[in-house]
């Protein structure tokens, strides 16, 4: 019982833990400091809202770095190089599907990319719907291996674009969407998107308090328009989602630990149980020992150490077990992610199950100890 409820509490948390450092990387791939601002208009009677927007985030350069449309184009698109075709909706192989996205000159800076050769869009490029795009790691990768494409031409629905840049590889293990991505000017949304209404955006705040009060900014400006009537709008931040993150993580391991420690509870009762035996059978002894002299203390120390080396033994192959139990989920439930326990939750659980034991071990220790040793001694 100890073994099982020790490697299951260790197994359950270690989980819950590397399922949110997963997460964690996620969004610190995605950047810090990034606001996500949903907003639209049923009708445009002030200018459109990307407009308004963007030169509002140009009068807040003291708590904004940039602000981008954030527009995928979900329709069917080819993209080629040389004999390589990709389709936008290669849904079977997701390693191998490449997204386009349309964004401004500052997508980069908003989305947390790093790049590694060549330039971002700029603004005349945007202007004037120049025929120019900047690729993401992945998609780099995908069609042109290892060679360098700043100069080269891809084609985009038959269409000639011209690589400009190229961004570095996020590094997030299983989130190749984040890598696999070819950015157009967002002025292509009238060709490439069915010219849909733009109705996310991105702004990237300079810092954490620049975050809080950018938002509270954001939510007045564009409730100064936008009314239940005319459209909505939303502005959240990914700092929130982490905090969110770690509060549900920390739920999740508490509730999870709790259930896994039910093991424990029934171990514990196991080993009373198997100590009141002992009592019984070692009944003579126990006379014994009382008869030359021994004191009631002596005889409660030597049940509770038995009780506690149990528990402790349990402890310790539960520990192993939970080890090997964590490696093995992580690869199957994580991704393949090395999943090993923290020194906290390991000294935890032995130290729990040795506290089990002195816990569970006290009432046989106490009955054992209030023996008579006339009546032991007769015993059988």
């Amino acid at each position: 019982g100890i073994i099982i409820g020790v490697a299951s509490v260790v197994i359950m948390v270690s989980v819950v833990q590397g399922q949110n450092k997963k997460q964690m990387e996620y969004l610190e791939a995605m950047g810090d400091n990034k606001i996500s601002v949903y907003a639209y208009q049923r009708y445009e009677t002030s200018g459109s809202v990307s407009g308004l927007l963007y030169e509002y985030c140009l009068g807040m350069q003291d708590l904004v770095v940039g602000v981008t449309p954030q527009i995928e184009v979900w329709q069917e698109i080819t993209i080629k190089y040389g004999a390589k075709t990709f389709n936008t909706q290669n849904w079977d192989d997701w390693e191998k599907r490449i997204s386009l996205k349309l964004g401004s000159d500052q997508f980069g800076v908003c989305n947390n990319y790093t790049l590694g050769g060549g330039r971002e869009l700029s603004f005349l490029d945007i202007e004037k719907t120049n025929q120019v795009c900047v690729l993401g790691g992945g998609a780099k990768t995908l069609l042109f291996d290892f060679v360098d494409p700043v100069g080269e031409t891809i084609f985009i629905n038959n269409q000639p674009f011209l690589v400009v840049g190229w961004y570095e590889p996020t590094g997030v293990e299983g989130m190749s969407d984040m890598d696999n991505v070819v950015l157009l000017p967002y002025t292509f949304n009238r060709t490439l998107n069915n010219n849909e209404q733009i109705r996310q955006y991105v702004v990237k705040a300079r810092s954490a308090s620049a975050t809080t009060l950018a938002i509270a900014k954001l939510k007045a400006f564009l409730g100064g328009f936008i009314t239940e009537d005319n459209g909505f709008y939303d502005v959240s931040s990914n700092n929130n989602w982490a905090d969110q993150m770690q509060q549900q993580s920390l739920m999740q391991s508490l509730v999870l630990g709790a259930i896994a420690g039910i093991s424990l509870l029934v171990g514990g009762i196991g080993i009373m149980n198997i100590m009141l035996v002992t009592v019984t059978e070692r009944t003579r002894e126990i006379g014994i020992r009382k008869a030359i002299g021994a004191e009631r203390k002596s005889i409660i120390v030597q049940f509770l150490i038995e009780a506690a080396v149990i528990c402790g033994i349990g402890g310790i192959i539960g520990i192993g077990l939970g080890c090997m139990g964590s490696l093995i989920a992580g690869k199957f439930l994580l991704q393949g992610m090395i999943l090993w326990p923290s020194m906290v939750i390991t000294v935890g659980a032995f130290t729990f199950s040795v506290v089990l034991g002195v816990l569970f071990g006290l009432y046989p220790a106490i009955k054992a100890s209030s023996l008579q040793p006339v009546d032991a001694l007769r015993a059988e």
